[in-house]
């Protein structure tokens, strides 16, 4: 079963890495991380009916076809989605990729809200886009600063693991029960 992460970070030492790090470290299958800083910004008339779409945009389409679920890790940034993410979303709105496919959506955030306007923000997105928001494998994880580990680059708080676990678990199994 095979896992596509999303992050909503480019920095390479953030928070929202660690944890994407961690979840893809904690999958019992095979695992991707899709190149969103590479997509151009998005645009319609790029992406007409008949027309190929730019290389990065169809290696995206193809990366999400081709996994069984999905996982979006985020930061909030101006208590929203940051650009990067939106508008690797903006590019698979229509082309069908995410319908039914099962979805977590995990923001972490240094405040004690655990980025809960970007993580409702998401998953209002995803469920236009008609994928399948597993509402038990979605978390916000608060004060996300001290539960990383500088050194490794991932987290090092036990009980965040074990909740990220259980979310994994949820996700998993969405993606082998099959759809109505």
């Amino acid at each position: 079963m095979r896992l596509l992460a999303l992050s909503g970070s480019l920095r390479a030492r953030s928070s929202n890495g660690a944890v994407l790090r961690s979840a893809l470290a904690l999958w019992d299958g095979p695992t991707g991380l899709a190149d969103i800083g590479a997509l151009p910004h998005f645009n319609p008339d790029l992406d007409g009916e008949g027309d190929t779409p730019p290389a990065p945009v169809a290696a995206l389409r193809a990366e999400v076809a081709a996994a069984d679920a999905l996982l979006l890790v985020s930061p909030e940034y101006a208590h929203g989605v940051p650009g990067v993410l939106k508008n690797a979303l903006d590019w698979l709105v229509s082309s069908g990729e995410c319908v039914a496919k099962p979805v977590a959506v995990i923001t972490a955030s240094p405040f004690p809200t655990g980025g809960d306007h970007a993580n409702a923000q998401l998953r209002e997105t995803l469920r236009m886009m008609t994928g399948t928001v597993v509402t038990a494998a979605c978390r916000e994880i608060p004060a996300i600063g001290p539960k990383v580990d500088p050194a490794t680059a991932r987290l090092a708080d036990e009980d965040t693991l074990a909740d990220l676990g259980s979310a994994l678990t949820h996700l998993a199994a969405a993606a082998t029960t099959p759809a109505p």
